[in-house]
């Protein structure tokens, strides 16, 4: 009954929120699971509304309950870019260590010294009708390193230091990144939400 459709083909992002969510009460399923659905557009203007946006089209093209999320790095050197544009930053089918060399690249033009940077998360819950139910936010500040470092993670997670640490997100323990991320941050605000459906 308690059985949540987690909006992504992102195996990282999967383990990352089963880990996080994983004693909430809730079963989970992947789109993985659904190779027939398509995915859903991300147009949105902020990650809420591209997890909103995404959370209801797979709500709708499945029936379940969908959680998505969007998430994006803003350097303050790049006027806030990526931003929303992450996951596209170097073009469509560009790999993880494309989009972070165009990072570094870009970032070394500025010349500047301090390299910060916050991640934000934004993850939605749409029903079984596709209605929006539920969204939280999540912010991890912190800089960006010179070179990638580290082996875990996904995404940009070589180049995120968090502040408070000296290893990356891709150097620190997954138990340390699910507890302090921006994802883990919004989705520790989205278990309450899940574990007061249940009590309903």
């Amino acid at each position: 009954m308690f059985n949540l459709l987690l909006g992504t083909r992102n195996a990282g992002k999967v383990k990352e929120i089963t880990s996080i969510l994983g004693d909430s009460g809730w079963t989970f399923s992947s789109l993985q699971e659904f190779e027939n659905v398509a995915s859903a557009k991300e147009n949105g203007n902020t990650y809420a509304e591209n997890a909103i946006g995404k959370a209801q089209f797979y709500a709708s093209a499945t029936g379940l309950w969908t959680l998505a999320d969007d998430s994006g790095l803003e350097v303050a050197a790049l006027g806030g870019a990526p931003g929303v544009f992450s996951a596209r930053y170097a073009g469509e089918d560009a790999t993880d260590a494309d989009r972070r060399d165009l990072l570094l690249s870009e970032l070394a033009k500025t010349g500047d010294e301090h390299r910060r940077a916050r991640f934000v998360a934004a993850v939605a819950i749409a029903n079984a009708g596709g209605e929006l139910i539920n969204v939280a936010e999540g912010v991890c500040e912190g800089t960006i390193t010179f070179d990638p470092r580290g082996d875990g993670g996904f995404g940009y997670d070589p180049l995120f230091i968090p502040d408070g640490y000296n290893q990356t997100f891709a150097e620190l323990p997954e138990s340390v990144k699910n507890r302090i991320s921006h994802r883990a941050r919004a989705l520790i605000n989205t278990k309450r939400f899940l574990e007061s459906c249940k009590s309903e």
